[in-house]
């Protein structure tokens, strides 16, 4: 069949852990190991997230065959690609963050009409809080199979795991709940590497057909290279096509960067585009939280890492879908409190709130005013707040705390099966 080169959110949807690319961040590397919460679980590790067309460039420029394409920023730009190139052609949304193709941010054009018609329509669209600034234009390809490959940390064992699956060209995640056999896994030794054998026996435990198995499995050692020379967080192609000829190519790819080895990585950290952050994040930047936007409706405001991935799983547990991480840290006084729930209240993806915090340093006094005060902006409150405190004058802000306004719940459970049902009534 004839197909654009387009990436697997274009059929689906993935996801702080992914959590569900909101950074995309597709596979949720610390669970793997356990097959009952496999790609389920958010990671908060901090990435530099490349484009699309920016992780092919260096793909390319690594031996791993992609399709003929050029980045554009202007209608124009797209009609000289496009001719460059040839028809059909896709015209792809550069954006970070998953559901382009649901958001209509990958169309494929047949001839100069189309193309303009979508180039004007694509570039300057919001997609999730993300403007596009620029789209890729990309040549189709004639494919008979799609595969998958991917390279992540496996926090469990304390190593990376290699994965290649056949099943090409969809939510990984879906694959590893419904059919959690069709990934073939590999860890690698950090000391020595992806050893030759392995790429090929994760190659063949997959089920890749024997003509293309070791083309596959080169771009699978190639990846590991990349992901180990980068310090990458993550990197993956989903999909990776055969074609008609039997070739393989590179039909989507992503790549993360740890933030923290950027120091070592100048030229991968010129390639940040800043512009083309969430606002969201931008704004979190500013405040100087720890955040990543999710794909759920249930904002989530905690004091420390663990408690606020604590409460990501508790909402999974109820049956919500986390919308954010939000770590407002440790000793937070009233105006960073009030900023948070300012913050997430913007969210138009936020149905519902709850609100954890587990006193040490910081004060449950000091939380209830900062929710107080970003309450009193409101003549309606626009998110139903549930509240739980404990720990450092926790009874002293449980009577500050306007009732009227918020829900309060005496244990974490009962908080957030609250708030998911909150959220849920919604929608009903």
């Amino acid at each position: 069949m004839l197909s654009p080169i387009y990436p697997n959110e274009a059929r689906g949807n993935r996801r702080i852990g992914a959590v569900t690319s909101v950074r995309r961040i597709p596979i949720d590397s610390a669970s793997i190991g356990d097959e009952r919460d496999l790609y389920t679980l958010p990671s908060v590790t901090e990435t530099m997230r490349l484009h699309e067309y920016q992780a092919k460039e260096l793909f390319a420029d690594a031996g791993i065959p992609v399709p003929d394409s050029q980045r554009a920023t202007s209608s124009d730009e797209v009609l000289t690609a496009v001719e460059d190139i040839g028809y059909p052609a896709a015209i792809k949304a550069q954006v970070h963050v998953g559901g382009r193709g649901k958001a209509g941010g990958i169309k494929i054009a047949g001839d100069k009409q189309e193309a303009k018609a979508y180039a004007e329509e694509i570039l300057g669209m919001e997609i999730k809080g993300y403007t596009v600034n620029s789209v890729l234009v990309e040549a189709s390809v004639d494919f008979e199979n799609e595969l998958y490959i991917g390279i992540t940390m496996d926090r469990s064992s304390g190593k990376p795991v290699a994965m290649v699956s056949t099943e090409g060209g969809v939510d990984i995640e879906s694959v590893a709940a419904e059919t959690p056999d069709a990934i073939a896994r590999e860890h690698i030794d950090p000391v020595f590497g992806l050893h030759p054998y392995q790429a090929r026996r994760a190659v063949y435990d997959a089920g890749v057909p024997s003509d293309v198995a070791s083309d596959v499995a080169h771009i699978l050692s190639t990846l590991y290279t990349q992901y180990e020379s980068a310090d990458a967080s993550e990197i993956e192609i989903n999909p990776v096509m055969i074609t008609t000829d039997r070739d393989v190519v590179a039909a989507d790819a992503v790549m993360n960067i740890d933030e923290d080895a950027l120091f070592r990585q100048p030229e991968l950290a010129s390639m940040e585009d800043t512009a083309a952050g969430d606002d969201l994040e931008i704004k979190a930047d500013e405040y100087g939280f720890d955040y990543v936007r999710l794909d759920g409706d249930v904002g989530i405001i905690g004091n420390g890492a663990g408690l606020v991935m604590t409460t990501l799983d508790l909402v999974d547990y109820y049956g919500g879908s986390p919308a954010n991480f939000l770590d407002i840290g440790g000793g937070a006084k009233a105006e960073r409190v009030a900023n948070a729930l300012d913050m997430v209240f913007t969210d138009d993806n936020v149905d519902a709130i709850v609100f954890n915090i587990f006193g040490g340093i910081t004060r449950g006094d000091e939380v209830a005013t900062g929710i107080n005060e970003a309450l009193e902006k409101f003549d309606t409150i626009p998110k139903d707040v549930v509240v739980r405190l404990a720990g450092t004058n926790a009874e002293e802000g449980m009577e500050i705390l306007n009732t009227d306004r918020v829900e309060v719940e005496a244990t974490l459970e009962d908080a957030v099966e609250q708030a998911v049902i909150n959220a849920q009534e919604v929608h009903q």
